[in-house]
């Protein structure tokens, strides 16, 4: 089902792969970079990367099992995506939003 394999950056990436695999939620892995931060010459300096894209629902999601504390940046990057790409549907998964998850799936299954 999957649309795109490739290394994950993390097992829970690849958990969360199965995941839709299993419900058959179509998706892509990292297909995307958006720019969220130019020069002055208004060249992008900095990109965002989602870890993923569902399609069917035009969403993409950024996964991050860090503690709280070590949220920080990439609450940033999403919070840039945002203002710069007001159009683009984002979701960041924490880890807290990861183990409720992956308890529930696991209980279905």
């Amino acid at each position: 089902m999957a649309l795109s394999r490739g290394h994950f950056a993390h097992a829970s990436e690849a958990e969360l792969a199965r995941l839709f695999d299993f419900y058959r939620i179509p998706w892509q892995y990292e297909p995307r970079s958006f720019p969220i931060v130019w020069n002055a010459r208004g060249e992008a300096v900095e990109f965002f990367t989602p870890d993923f894209y569902l399609p069917e629902y035009d969403l993409y999601i950024e996964l991050t099992v860090a503690r709280p504390l070590r949220n920080t940046r990439k609450n940033r990057k999403v919070r840039l995506l945002r203002s710069n790409h007001p159009h683009v549907n984002v979701k960041l998964f924490t880890k807290r939003d990861v183990e409720r998850l992956f308890s529930r799936s696991a209980r279905t299954r």
